[in-house]
């Protein structure tokens, strides 16, 4: 039995055409028939097909109504439509119901399999680029962006103007604010967008390996370069780079930065040969670069040639109007990677989230979140699966921070229901809406105790 490579759905596609379709797919496809409309819809719904061949009815109406309900129900499989008769206006009117290609009798085998390889390519690119953007921590349009607070809405319609204009940028802020983010909006929303977008850590990395990363090394430029290394900034031609941390650049990597932005030119790391390059700088840091320049670490000039267009992105405790939208929509891009069920949260839970001052910020947020969706076994998360955010190393702070007021919440929150279960573990999971794995857990996270509990080793 052939290991076909794809498999399509023919719908009225007549018996007397069936040999060239068949001539041309034979060896790369299987091909599934069906000719009653409800039918056919039944197995749309049941499997995934890589494309559907979708033959033109008698009447026209018919079939552009079955497309645009294929359109609407399975919109990632590409169609292409088969018409016995070339009309123009049948090609434009589905390629406007969303048709993937239009081919005309006689159906050449040739025409057929480059129709069925371009359409699927193409699905295939938008689904990588769909699973990229899902994971990516970009943010493609300023309209995705959460700003329910005044000032950030402010902060927000600037960045739609920086936009605009091809000056370099700094952002300051906390670890976990979203600086990257914003940036990542800054470059979809410029001329450069359809260019490289390439984000650099400057942090945890030796001066040799941070310039090699970001201008590239010759062959022999030190030891174990045996080859080449065209370097970020270089792949980077036309788009933009982003610099991370561009408090911790190495003072001579610094000199190297000003000239590129001074002159739009560099050297390799080991190399004589100047390269020019054409890219935008746009960089970040949660250093005081102020004092830093004090104190002799960072260039001043380095600092003014990056501060043209300042952008200053406040905590997330500075916009509490923000943490309800931003948990949902993190929720969303979670359960959507982990494939879970999960619809919101209760009521309770969202109280919890939009008390706490959250110091580690929108990446602390998100690792609750996290969390939580792996916890949790219901519809909606319960305050039973927020993790405290203690249990996570909040982003910015030094070691681990027990968060008292989530914990508090969470510990008092079990104890009432194992209370109001007489104490039976089981009873109390099913009324706050988790396993009883989950519920043993928590028992044993907070030490809770009860007499009659054997196996406890108490609080």
């Amino acid at each position: 039995m052939k290991d076909h490579k794809f498999h399509l759905i023919a719908y009225k596609w007549q018996p007397g055409n069936r040999r060239e379709i068949e001539a041309a797919l034979a060896d790369s496809s299987r091909i599934t028939y069906e000719s009653d409309p409800d039918t056919f819809r039944l197995k749309l719904g049941m499997e995934n097909y890589d494309a559907i061949i979708l033959g033109i009815d008698s009447d026209n109406i018919n079939t552009f109504s079955m497309l645009r309900g294929i359109r609407r129900d399975t919109p990632s499989t590409p169609v292409i439509i088969a018409s016995a008769v070339e009309q123009p206006q049948q090609i434009v009117e589905a390629m406007r119901e969303g048709a993937s290609d239009f081919i005309v009798a006689p159906y050449l085998p040739e025409r057929i399999r480059c129709s069925v390889a371009r359409v699927v390519a193409d699905s295939s690119l938008n689904h990588e680029l769909n699973y990229l953007r899902r994971t990516q921590d970009v943010v493609y349009s300023f309209d995705d962006v959460v700003a329910e607070t005044p000032s950030f809405r402010q902060l927000v319609d600037n960045l739609r103007k920086f936009a605009a204009f091809d000056a370099a940028m700094l952002f300051t802020g906390q670890i976990g604010t979203g600086k990257s983010f914003l940036a990542g909006a800054v470059h979809f929303n410029s001329a450069r967008r359809d260019k490289p977008f390439i984000r650099i850590k400057c942090t945890n990395v030796s001066e040799q390996a941070l310039e090699s990363e970001l201008f590239g090394h010759e062959a022999g430029a030190f030891p174990g370069a045996d080859k080449q290394r065209i370097g970020r900034i270089e792949q980077a031609n036309g788009g933009t780079v982003y610099l991370n941390e561009i408090g911790d650049l190495p003072l001579d990597v610094q000199l190297k930065l000003l000239r590129l932005l001074e002159e739009k030119s560099f050297e390799r790391l080991g190399g004589a040969r100047t390269i020019f390059t054409d890219v935008r700088v746009i960089a970040a840091t949660n250093s005081n670069l102020a004092r830093r320049i004090a104190e002799g670490r960072f260039r001043e000039d380095l600092f003014y040639r990056l501060n043209v267009l300042p952008v200053q992105v406040p905590p997330l405790k500075d916009r509490p109007d923000c943490i309800a939208p931003l948990a949902r929509k993190l929720l969303g891009k979670i359960t959507g990677n982990v494939c879970k069920p999960i619809s919101g949260f209760t009521d309770q839970a969202m109280q919890l989230l939009t008390s706490y001052p959250w110091p580690g910020n929108i990446l602390q947020l998100a690792n609750v979140i996290e969390r939580a969706v792996i916890l949790e076994d219901g519809e909606l998360i319960t305050p039973a699966s927020l993790l405290s955010p203690g249990d996570l190393v909040a982003a910015g702070a030094a070691g681990e921070e027990i968060i008292p007021e989530l914990a508090d919440s969470e510990y008092a929150l079990l104890v009432r229901a194992l209370r109001e279960c007489n104490w039976v573990q089981k009873r109390a999971a099913q009324k706050l809406g988790i396993s009883p794995r989950v519920m043993n857990y928590k028992i044993r996270k907070f030490r809770i105790a009860h007499p009659g509990w054997r196996r406890n080793k108490g609080r």
